[in-house]
């Protein structure tokens, strides 16, 4: 009977094991694209896009 109970108790430290782990997977996919997404977008970023509307005027003759 001793044995059956020492497979029960590793029984329980896997699954709890398994539910730490799952859990920390779980915060790092949902944290850890915030804030690469917050790292990479600056309010600083120089707009180094040029007009949409480009000056015309030299052309026509």
């Amino acid at each position: 009977m001793n044995s059956n109970s020492q497979s029960a108790n590793a029984d329980t430290y896997s699954q709890r094991l398994a539910d730490i782990v799952g859990t920390a997977i779980a915060l790092l996919t949902l944290t850890l694209p915030v804030f690469v997404i917050a790292h990479y977008s600056s309010t600083n970023v120089n707009n180094n896009q040029q007009p949409l509307i480009q000056n015309l005027q030299g052309s026509k003759d």
